[in-house]
Parts: structure tokens; sequence; C-alpha cells
């Protein structure tokens, strides 16, 4: 029950029951309707969020400042995936084919990882597919430039036999320009001096005086050095490896030994003319794989591309040789 108010009311000398307006009631509901919308509007807000704590202010701009990193992130990747596809390239187009060494394909530099979801763990969170994709890139990127880095392992072993090969592979004239009295004869059929048939010549013939130095024409090892071998009279044949074979005939005498090894440009001989042999000369001869080919290939060591040509002229000649 509303509690009864009243006021001293002086020109009646007694006290009076203060009644309430209709209008002063309705302003006091009015009032406490709107103070009761605001105190729920105020509640809805914070229990919304509408209204940040100071912590949560916090936490929102350290949300910002990740996902900020997060895109530094992605685009410091973009960079180190287009510098190793730069060196991909490079590596597919140019190292592997200068050493004849099938690509890497792409499949196997791109792979992913099967079985297990490995980023399981980043589920359920607001940012779980940004922070799950970041990371799955970023394996991917470490995983290529391991496949990366054991390529270049492999191509830096494959220059190191190159360089090998092309030391020992037979490359420059085994008599030089400046001993030569001429170039007798060359690869292809010749006539026989002594029995004036024509018949193939399997060397190339370097007349020279007797006692002219024989270089190796290319890192190996000394296999013969006899006169035991039928028309060659003294003679050595080294050993370079990759299934190349080098002989020099008609010796003077050795400046080499059985088992020796040898370097390119090394002196092994001297020009004589022992077994069949006309006149003082070298007879030259390169294998490959047993099988007998064309000197003429492998003078790029040594001589300019004018001196090859008048060579190459000469030992296309089809005249009589020297055995």
């Amino acid at each position: 029950m509303a509690k009864v108010k009243y006021y001293y009311d002086a020109e009646t000398l007694s006290y009076r029951k203060i009644k309430r307006k209709k209008r002063t009631t309705f302003k006091y509901i009015v009032v406490f309707l709107l103070a009761a919308a605001l105190f729920g509007f105020l509640s809805f807000a914070i229990s919304s969020n509408y209204i940040e704590s100071p912590k949560e202010r916090q936490l929102t701009r350290e949300l910002q400042n990740m996902e900020l990193q997060y895109q530094l992130l992605d685009k410091r990747m973009d960079d180190a995936i287009a510098a190793l596809e730069n060196v991909e390239e490079r590596d597919n187009a140019i190292y592997r084919l200068y050493f004849e060494s099938n690509p890497i394909p792409e499949e196997q530099r791109r792979a992913g990882f099967g079985g297990i979801n490995r980023y399981k763990k980043f589920e359920g969170f607001d940012n779980s597919q940004m922070i799950a994709e970041s990371n799955k890139r970023l394996d991917i990127l470490e995983k290529a430039i391991v496949v990366q880095s054991k390529s270049l392992d492999e191509i830096a072993k494959l220059a190191e036999d190159k360089e090998k090969f092309l030391e020992a592979i037979p490359a420059i004239q085994p008599v030089s320009n400046e001993s030569l009295t001429r170039m007798a004869s060359g690869y292809g059929y010749r006539t026989d001096p002594f029995t004036k048939v024509r018949k193939f010549h399997f060397g190339m013939d370097f007349t020279a005086p007797r006692g002219t130095p024989i270089y190796a024409t290319g890192d190996g090892v000394v296999k013969r050095a006899d006169n035991g071998s039928s028309g060659f009279g003294n003679h050595i044949r080294i050993d370079h490896g990759y299934g190349y074979m080098s002989l020099y005939a008609h010796l003077y005498k050795y400046n080499v030994k059985v088992n020796q090894r040898v370097k390119r440009g090394d002196v092994i001989g001297f020009v004589g003319s022992t077994g069949r042999s006309e006149a003082p000369h070298l007879h030259y001869e390169v294998h490959k794989d047993g099988e007998r080919i064309n000197p003429i290939n492998f003078y790029y060591g040594n001589l300019s591309a004018a001196e090859f040509n008048v060579l190459l002229r000469k030992a296309s000649l089809e005249n009589q040789s020297l055995d």
C-alpha cells in the first residue's frame, strides 16, 4: 500500500493530504521506463561486445597486429617462392641441361604432405584458415628448398665429374705446330707406303724430326709403353677413362712408365721411326669404347680456328701414309 503524504496548510492551521497529479505520475512512469530501457541497452551492449573492456581492446589490437604480420609473412613467402622458382628454372633449363641430367619434375618440387591432417591444431579459431594456409605454404616452401639444395649438391658433383672428364678427354695436338714438318696423313683411306694398296688408315701421321717431344693429349694412366704390338714399334697407350684411350706409335724412346699417371701436356716420349715406318713421324690414334675414331675432332684444346681449318684441309687429302 502506497504511503500517504501530507503537507501543513498555514491558512487553515491543519495538515492536508498531498494529491499527486496525473501528469506528474505519468512523468515518473516515463522516466522509469526510459531508465529501464537504458539499463537494458547497456546490459545488452556489454554482453554483446558492443562496448569493449580495456582487456578486450588490447586483445583486438593484438589480433589485428597478428593478421598484419601474417599478411607480411605471405608477402615474404611470395618473394621467396619467386626467387626459388628462378633458381629452379635455371637448374632445369641450364645446369641440368649442360650436364645432361634429367630435370626435376614439378610435381616432385611442389609435392604436398599426405596422411594425417598436419594442420588440425589450428582449427577452431577465428583465423584458422589463414593460419593453416600460411603454415602449409611454409611447409611446401621448406620442402622445395630441401629438394633444390639436394639438386645443387648433385649439380656440384656433376660439375666436378665434368671437370675431370674435360681434363681427361684427348683435346690437344700430340706434337706442337712449331715442331712439325708437316701433317703427312689423316684418318681415312690412304695408300700404304709399302704395298701401295689403298687401305683404311686409323690415325693421323705427324712428321717431325727424330727426338721431337710428344705430349699426352689428356689426363690418364699409361697402360702400355713397349714395342710388343705389330707395326707400331715403340708405342704408348694412355687410358683416359670414360671409354677413351690414345695411342702414340713409332717412338724413338719413352719418357713414362706403365701405370704412371700423366697430365695433359706432359712429355711422354719422343718422335722416332721404329716399327713399320717409312720416316720419322708420330702415328696418333684415339679410341672410344674400343672403336678407333677420327682424332681430328679432338684438337680444340690448343689450336685456333684458323689452325684447325688448315689441319682439317690437310687431313682430308687422300695421299700416302707413312706407316
